[in-house]
């Protein structure tokens, strides 16, 4: 893995780069880099927008912190690992630690998905694009995951691509390990993985059953405890990045 500076500040920017370019802060981004960390022109940063790699760049001149200089290139862009990770929405703060938590954990496209059972029925994609693109900033990740719109879980399993691999996280599954389970799943997974967790309720015994039917799918037990739904994401992410994701080098 390339070595990551993190002692300049990390930004996002919605704009090209390439050397020589001057980008615009917005007014959060300026007020974050003069008043919060108390820079001033010449100062260092590292600037990235999910399509051209991550970039050296320095506070432009001028009273105001409100431009960046691009300077030459720093890393090339990457690409995620195809894991969506499809869940029910939970309550604001920890919906915005399991949204975190995905993006951390390398996925590559949140799904929020509406069930009988779930705890609010309105999602606000737009605080959960904040929490990705805060959380890439913060660790050094290149490439920003899509948010998608909720759907109700009927509406998302009739049009989803029925060759990525479904791994669905039930715990009542009877698998003792889930470590072989999913490299026994390996030539399923060639066309992508979505994750599912669903609700701290459970699912209906309806959506168990619309589920199940799934052609390419692998029922998931998580262990021999019960876990929370952010809990269950770090777990589930866990053990698909490290045996059919990026952990192990593919």
């Amino acid at each position: 893995m390339p070595q990551i500076e993190f002692r300049s500040p990390r930004l996002y920017v919605d704009a090209d780069l390439s050397a020589g370019l001057q980008v615009a802060l917005t007014r959060e981004q300026g007020n974050y880099l003069g008043n919060v960390l108390r820079l001033g022109p010449g100062a260092a940063v590292l600037v990235f927008n999910g399509r051209d790699g991550e970039w050296q760049a320095m506070i432009g001149a001028g009273k105001r912190v409100d431009r960046l200089d691009i300077l030459s290139r720093a890393r090339a862009q990457d690409a995620l690992p195809d894991v969506t990770y499809v869940f029910a929405p939970l309550k604001h703060a920890r919906l915005d630690y399991m949204v975190q938590k995905a993006i951390e954990m390398g996925a590559c496209a949140l799904q929020p998905v509406l069930t009988r059972f779930t705890q609010v029925t309105r999602v606000n994609t737009e605080r959960m694009r904040a929490n990705v693109i805060e959380a890439a900033e913060q660790c050094g990740i290149l490439s920003i995951a899509a948010v998608e719109e909720p759907l109700k879980l009927e509406r998302y399993l009739a049009t989803r691509n029925t060759e990525r691999l479904l791994v669905f996280c039930d715990e009542a599954a009877e698998v003792a390990d889930p470590v072989a389970a999913l490299a026994a799943a390996r030539a399923q997974a060639g066309a992508g993985i979505d994750v599912v967790i669903g609700p701290e309720g459970g699912f209906a015994e309806e959506e168990r059953a619309l589920l199940l039917r799934q052609p390419t799918i692998l029922r998931l037990a998580l262990g021999p405890r019960i876990m929370r739904a952010d809990t269950a994401a770090v777990a589930a992410l866990t053990l698909v990045q490290t045996v059919l994701g990026d952990w192990q080098g593919a």
